[in-house]
């Protein structure tokens, strides 16, 4: 599709040029550009929109390697529960559910911005990394660990530690979760990477855990065979994430039902080629007399 851009960038490119010598009537006629003249133009104009999937463009995804999302939707933000499914994008790039929708658990005040002490769900896109449980290991290819009494998640903001699993015997401070003393909740959960650097105040032990069947604390809940499935599902290969948001209803690469995956590429170049011929054009089109 990005052929017929071109054809029709070619076109304007040519019409500008040609009319640009017409009316500069000089009195040694210049010499008319040639195809590879515009073709040289055109790739130049292509390379300076920098749009993905043309010549001199960025190949799509070539920055993020994720290839499992988990999609966390709620009506609104201070909305206690949510929509929770897991999408998986295919050897052709196109994103498909595997899992649910199914209902999750959110924190008491919604989701927004994560804070220490504060009951709220982080919003936004995280990796997911470190999977753990009072149980034994599923069958997830995660990095998974058994929790028992000395299993700590740091959540003292002024421990070096802070916002990440620690093993000891006693509590590193503060708010810090015993892992194993949580209960039935942690049987299986994995982390949300929503802190990586562990900035205080910003929140830590923040899980995609079992639900209760209450708000969480800040954390994603679900039943508990769906979070089964998940841990099955996931896959470091894949860089999986975690997208929390407003009526965000599928991965924000995925493709708009029925559109032509290239129409917005050919309609940003269209639009934006007028702004860009006349600076371009200057080395082509001969000064009038």
């Amino acid at each position: 599709m990005w052929q017929l851009g071109l054809l029709a960038t070619a076109a304007v490119v040519a019409l500008v040029v040609g009319t640009g010598s017409a009316s500069a009537a000089p009195t040694t006629p210049a010499p008319a550009p040639g195809a590879s003249d515009i073709t040289t133009l055109i790739e130049t104009i292509l390379k300076s929109l920098n749009v993905p999937g043309l010549p001199g463009g960025t190949t799509p995804q070539a920055a993020d390697a994720t290839k499992q999302m988990v999609v966390v939707t709620a009506p609104v933000a201070t909305s206690q529960t949510a929509t929770l499914t897991a999408f998986e994008k295919d050897d052709a790039g196109v994103w498909k559910p595997v899992i649910g929708p199914t209902k999750a658990w959110l924190g008491e005040k919604g989701m927004g911005k994560a804070q220490d002490n504060v009951y709220r769900t982080p919003q936004g896109t995280f990796p997911l990394d470190q999977a753990f449980g009072r149980q034994e290991n599923p069958g997830t290819k995660m990095p998974y660990f058994k929790a028992d009494t000395q299993d700590w998640w740091d959540s003292d903001p002024k421990s070096p530690t802070y916002n990440t699993h620690v093993r000891q015997a006693q509590s590193p401070g503060g708010d810090s979760e015993n892992l194993y003393n949580m209960g039935p909740v942690y049987d299986y959960a994995v982390n949300v990477a929503h802190n990586p650097n562990r900035v205080p105040g910003d929140a830590s032990a923040i899980f995609l855990h079992v639900s209760d069947n209450q708000p969480t604390w800040g954390c994603i809940a679900i039943e508990r065979q769906k979070m089964i499935d998940v841990l099955k599902w996931l896959d470091p290969t894949k860089s999986p994430k975690i997208t929390i948001g407003v009526n965000v209803d599928a991965p924000k690469d995925a493709p708009a039902p029925e559109a032509s995956p290239n129409g917005d590429i050919i309609g940003g170049v269209l639009g934006n080629l007028a702004a860009l011929i006349p600076d371009t054009l200057k080395g082509l089109i001969p000064a009038t007399s």
